[in-house]
């Protein structure tokens, strides 16, 4: 019995080993690991995927269903390494790609391509790019979520290392862009994410070195909407283009390659590849990409109705449970929200609380702080109205002693006669009481001019209470107006033959609706986000490819319109350019 063999098939995500017969056919290999991730992962749309393994020459090369696998060149270890990768792209992933396990395999698939350059994506996509990569894995923003992402690559390290950006300020640009998804589901960010990548000009085209009659080393790219011949030094822009609904059949011999258009007046579009081994793996990509597109323009099969009715089924299932995940989210933020709203209202309850004890705190002292002026006042009243009765008995008391001198000045008088010396001497006592009388008078004038000014400061001292007192009674209506004042008016303080193929072209012939349509990531922010970048780029690290795609920019260019251009003029005109590059 011959020695069964071991192999290892690797998904993106996932690895299995097992052993195989000599004599199993690439067929049956695919086969039994597709069974694998149907029963693994429920992957049903197998048609777009492909083994592809590294043969003896280091080259990646796609297995043959109908031949043996040890019959191929891959390259002799153990286990044989096979990868189960995307190996036919469809032109409108939105409408194509039927289920979520395949859209996740598409997903992981173009990711590790754009983070290896093996597809060109220009630094500001590329951010636009990372925001939908964090919608997918984390779903909406929060400061949470935005934790997470500071360990995560996100960005091809061409692009980090052009610009002179630190990990933060791209996390910022980043982080602009995953606010504006919002609540998107994180399987409609994988479709927007695919959406913008089949927009990139490298986005499932297979490249193989040709040339033509001239010897002129050329490009072709093989994709899913045709055959592009490009510059040697240009896998971005192609020179020519023909579309699948042009091409009738493809054969090669030995390395000439012969592809025959649908117009039968036009030559044959004939190129040389330097290998055979490369001769058969065009003709085999040109065979699928062609059955695909036939497919596409064709009513669906029962098996891709079925899945695509559950695809819708399950979409709606799944929106009326992300329906019911918002409004209990929404529940929980208001019922949150209603709880911060009534701790703030008891916040500020306890605040007007704090502040009305304050207020009546102020009264009380005041009122302490009037009773005390007021019992000065009082006292001072007091003490001026003693010294005003002190006075006036001075005044009575000098009034009686100026009386009782009179008399004697009088009696005096009459004694003028009895002696001489007596009368002198009276004389001299009456000029003598004159001057104390002048004296007394002047007194009298100071007490009584004092009396008035005692008066005087009485009366302000009585204004000055009254004012006092009205200016507490006024302070007191106010705060009795406070506390009665309505709720309305409280301020508030808060809110697949091997080497010919006839391609059917029934009902399609002239279908070239893919000229037509619009790249998806064409606006104003990413224009602006592209010139952010730019300011801090270093254009010594700019590549090859970095320097073409400014270029298609500035003269407007980009995947439709190129391929728009590329197919002008009939086959024929086509062909001779081909011939004569």
């Amino acid at each position: 019995m011959p020695k069964a063999i071991n192999v290892r098939v690797t998904t993106m995500d996932a690895e299995l080993e097992f052993a195989i017969q000599p004599s199993t056919t690439g067929k049956q290999l695919f086969d039994q690991a597709s069974n694998f991730v149907v029963k693994t992962i429920g992957l049903r749309e197998i048609w777009f995927f492909g083994l592809q393994f590294t043969d003896n020459k280091g080259d990646a090369s796609w297995l043959k269903l109908n031949k043996k696998v040890m019959s191929q060149d891959v390259k002799k270890e153990t286990p044989l390494q096979f990868k189960f990768r995307v190996k036919f792209f469809p032109e409108d992933v939105a409408e194509e790609l039927i289920q979520e396990v395949t859209q996740k395999m598409f997903f992981l698939q173009i990711k590790e391509a754009i983070f290896t350059s093996d597809v060109f994506c220009p630094p500001e996509t590329t951010v636009l790019l990372a925001s939908y990569m964090c919608q997918a894995k984390h779903g909406e923003y929060t400061d949470e979520s935005a934790a997470l992402i500071k360990d995560e690559k996100l960005l091809p390290d061409r692009v980090l290392d052009q610009h002179t950006l630190s990990k933060e300020q791209w996390d910022e640009r980043i982080i602009l862009w995953w606010k504006e998804h919002g609540r998107m589901a994180k399987e409609d960010a994988v479709i927007e994410y695919l959406k913008i990548t089949q927009d990139l000009e490298m986005y499932g085209v297979n490249y193989f070195q040709i040339k033509n009659k001239k010897h002129t080393d050329l490009y072709l790219g093989v994709d899913a909407l045709g055959l592009n011949i490009y510059d040697q030094n240009d896998k971005l822009t192609p020179k020519i283009g023909f579309p699948w609904s042009e091409i009738r059949n493809i054969s090669f011999n030995d390395k000439k390659f012969c592809i025959k258009p649908i117009d039968k007046k036009a030559p044959d579009f004939i190129f040389f590849s330097p290998r055979l081994r490369s001769n058969k793996r065009i003709l085999a990509l040109c065979m699928g990409n062609h059955e695909l597109y036939m497919r596409r323009r064709k009513p669906d099969t029962i098996e891709v109705q079925q899945m695509k009715a559950q695809a819708r089924e399950e979409k709606v299932r799944r929106e009326k449970e992300r329906n019911a995940l918002v409004k209990e989210a929404e529940a929980r933020t208001k019922a949150e929200n209603d709880r911060k709203l009534l701790e703030e209202k008891l916040k500020q309850s306890e605040a007007e609380k704090e502040e009305m004890r304050a207020a009546q705190e102020e009264e009380r002292r005041i009122k302490e702080e009037l009773e005390k002026e007021r019992k000065l006042i009082e006292q001072n009243r007091e003490l001026l109205e003693k010294r005003v009765q002190e006075q006036e008995a001075e005044t009575q008391r000098l009034q009686e002693e100026f009386e009782r001198a009179a008399r004697e000045r009088e009696n005096a008088m009459h004694e003028k006669e009895e002696l001489a010396e007596a009368a002198k001497r009276r004389e001299e006592e009456k000029q003598a009481e004159e001057e104390r009388r002048r004296r007394l008078e002047e007194e009298k004038i100071a007490t009584q001019r004092e009396l008035e000014d005692n008066l005087k400061k009485l009366d302000e001292l009585r204004l000055d209470q009254q004012r006092r007192e009205e200016e507490f009674r006024m302070q007191e209506e106010m705060l009795v107006q406070s506390k009665m004042m309505p709720a309305e008016h409280i301020p508030d303080k808060d809110e697949q033959g091997d080497r010919s193929s006839d391609l059917c072209h029934e009902g399609i012939v002239g279908d070239r609706s893919e000229e037509n349509r619009q790249p998806q990531n064409r606006s104003k922010a990413l224009q602006d986000l592209s010139a952010d970048l730019a300011a801090a780029r270093d254009e010594k690290k700019q590549t090859h490819y970095d320097k073409l795609h400014d270029e298609n920019a500035r003269h407007g260019r980009d995947k439709y319109k190129t391929l728009k251009q590329i197919r002008q003029g009939n086959t024929k005109s086509r062909v001779d350019q081909f011939e004569n590059l």
